[in-house]
Formats: C-alpha cells, sequence, structure tokens
C-alpha cells in the first residue's frame, strides 16, 4: 500500500459500495430498492439519504426494504428471505425492483441473481454492491449505473439534447451544478434530455438513448460512457465543466460532438465570465495561500490550475503568509460554481482585514 496517496488514488479511502449504488438506483422514484443483507445496513443507508435529501430542500423518503436476516439466515442460507422481502416490495406497486447484496450475503453465496430472475410482472434488477470482496464508493455508483441502463430499450430516436450522467447526489449543490451544465448547454441549443439518475422513473429511462450527447459528472465514469457509446453510438463528454477556460473548452467539446458552431457561445461565456469577476474587484492585488479541504487532496493539478486561473484573473497574490483560502474538492462546476468559490474567497478575505 502506497503512504503517500494521491487525489488519483483516493478511492482507497472512499466508503461503502451499497451506499454508492443506492444514492443511484434511489433516483429512479417509482422503484424499490431492496437490500439484501442484516437490518443495519439498511438503518444506516436510510438515515444518510433521508438526512441529504433534507439538506437538498428534498423530503421524499427514499422507498427501502430490508431483507433483515438473523444468523440462522446466514448459517443456512437468505434466499428464503430475499422472497419475502420481494413480495412485500410487490405490495407497494412498484414500476421497478433494485436488489442490492452486503458483504454477507456475497460472502455466503446466496444465489441473487437466481432469485431476481424469475417472473413476477415488473423487472427485478440485481446490483451488485458487496465492498467486502472488493469496491468502494464510485464501485457502488458504476455498478448501479450499468443495472439501471439495462432497464432502458435498446434503441430510441435521437434528438439534438443532452443527457447528464452520473451526477453525485450525495454532495452539496448537486442540482446547483446541473442548473450551470444546463445553463451552459442553453447557449448551444441543447436542452437536457434526461438526468441519469436524478429523480426519474423508469418509463423516463426510454429517452436514455435519444440524446445528441453524453456528459459524465466525472472521467471515473469512462466505462459507463463506453457503454452507453456501444449501445445507442452516442458520444459522450468526459467531465462536467471545471473552471473559467475549462468552462469554454467545454463549450468547444460539446459543439464538436454535436456538429454546432460553437464561436458566438464562447464569446457569449467569455463576456459572463468577465463580468461576473468584476463583481470580486474588491478583492484584486490581495495576497492568499491556499488550503486544501484533506491532506489526500493537496497536489491535484486540475484544482491547482482553476485556483491559480482565478487568482491571476483578480490579480491575487500567491502567499506563504497570505490569507488561507480554501482549494474547492470537487473542483467547481462551471463559471457559476467559480462565482460561489470566489465568494467564498472573498468572505474571507474581508474576515482577516477586520481582523
Amino acid at each position: 500500500m502506497r503512504s503517500n496517496p494521491s487525489p488519483s488514488s483516493s478511492s482507497r479511502f472512499e466508503g461503502c459500495t451499497l451506499t454508492g449504488a443506492l444514492s443511484v438506483a434511489t433516483e429512479v422514484r417509482d422503484a424499490v430498492c431492496v437490500i439484501h443483507g442484516p437490518a443495519g445496513c439498511t438503518h444506516h443507508n436510510f438515515s444518510l439519504l433521508h438526512a441529504t435529501s433534507l439538506s437538498n430542500d428534498r423530503p421524499a423518503l427514499p422507498r427501502l426494504l430490508s431483507t433483515s436476516l438473523v444468523e440462522s439466515d446466514i448459517i443456512f442460507g437468505g434466499e428464503d428471505a430475499l422472497e419475502t422481502a420481494l413480495e412485500r416490495a410487490l405490495a407497494l406497486s412498484p414500476a421497478s425492483i433494485f436488489v442490492l447484496s452486503t458483504c454477507i450475503v456475497e460472502t455466503i453465496g446466496d444465489d441473487i441473481a437466481a432469485v431476481c430472475a424469475k417472473d413476477r410482472g415488473v423487472p427485478v434488477i440485481p446490483i451488485p454492491t458487496a465492498g467486502f470482496l472488493g469496491g468502494v464508493f464510485e464501485t457502488g455508483v458504476k455498478n448501479a449505473l450499468a443495472a439501471v441502463a439495462s432497464l432502458a430499450p435498446p434503441s430510441s430516436e435521437r434528438t439534438l439534447s443532452a443527457n447528464l450522467i452520473g451526477e453525485k447526489n450525495l454532495e452539496y449543490g448537486v442540482d446547483e451544478n446541473a442548473a450551470e451544465v444546463s445553463r451552459l448547454l442553453k447557449r448551444l441549443g441543447l436542452p437536457v434530455n434526461l438526468r441519469f439518475v436524478r429523480g426519474i422513473r423508469t418509463h423516463d429511462l426510454d429517452r436514455l438513448g435519444a440524446a445528441a450527447v453524453n456528459i459524465l459528472r466525472e472521467p471515473a465514469l469512462g466505462p459507463i460512457g463506453e457503454d452507453l457509446k456501444q449501445r445507442y453510438g452516442t458520444p459522450y463528454i468526459e467531465s462536467f465543466p471545471t473552471g473559467l477556460g475549462g468552462t469554454c473548452r467545454f463549450l468547444e467539446e460539446v459543439g464538436r460532438a454535436c456538429g454546432i458552431d460553437t464561436l458566438a457561445a464562447v464569446e457569449e461565456e467569455r463576456a459572463y465570465q468577465a463580468a461576473m469577476l468584476e463583481r470580486f474587484d474588491d478583492i484584486a492585488g490581495s495576497r492568499i495561500r491556499f488550503q486544501s479541504p484533506h491532506p489526500i487532496l493537496r497536489g491535484d493539478p486540475e484544482v491547482e490550475t482553476i485556483c491559480t486561473e482565478c487568482a491571476d484573473a483578480l490579480s491575487l497574490t500567491i502567499d506563504p503568509e497570505g490569507v488561507a483560502v480554501p482549494s474547492p474538492y470537487p473542483p467547481p462546476v462551471g463559471t457559476g460554481g467559480v462565482g460561489r468559490m470566489l465568494h467564498r474567497w472573498r468572505v474571507l478575505i474581508r474576515d482577516k482585514g477586520r481582523g
């Protein structure tokens, strides 16, 4: 194991695979998620998902059921408990059901796929999420995206629109980030076709293959982008836009993928960025230093580039003795994200000045 981790290897420090999968699957609002394992796995994740939803002004409760395995199930097998839980799930009249495994049931060898394969009138889709046998939060996200995509039809009529793929549903500001990407896409005349997966219903997946381009939340989702490209022929952009220059490059990249002339859109965005930066003229010339929110994120070249770019744009001096301002993680999305970052910097600079 490396003793000096970098952001590229930080996934080793990520959390539960099951939680990652649930952050995706529970966003199919007319589905029920059955967690096959002890009740504690469900209780922990229900509490986390509910608290996160409330913090984003979304009071809906996640539709979770547990097989609530006990010692005898672990000794003799839990497939009967899964059958019983699926009957309870069907009583809720879902449009689809996702069955998520836990570490213990993968260890004892329950044949979850065979139980899910039985005809019950609605699709019952297994999602492997046993992190104990290998995998982290990010693994769960990818496995869930692939599982939800399996419900989409094999082909769809193409429209000049974009899908947002793999949003970070547990991050604060997830909807603000989506709104920023949508704002940028509108400069190119592209509406958002589908947020895959956030706040959708099972039948919405019929549109998954209809977009002209897929926008991945981050490069780590490249395998999902490739899968959808092979299935539908849809090109993909590997990440949401970050930073000032990166936002303009994003517009150019989307335009190339869709055959759209981006010259006017990029000029408009640069003017928009200039106007945003003018709002922070009051901190021009201040002395600052960048402070990482966590030791393993120090030296992230993308974040360093964005912070340095903004400092240069505002004539800020980078000084070891300057005011400590946060290096954002994840990087700010679009011009709007940069503006929110600079607002936090201004608050800290002003507070230091008053002190």
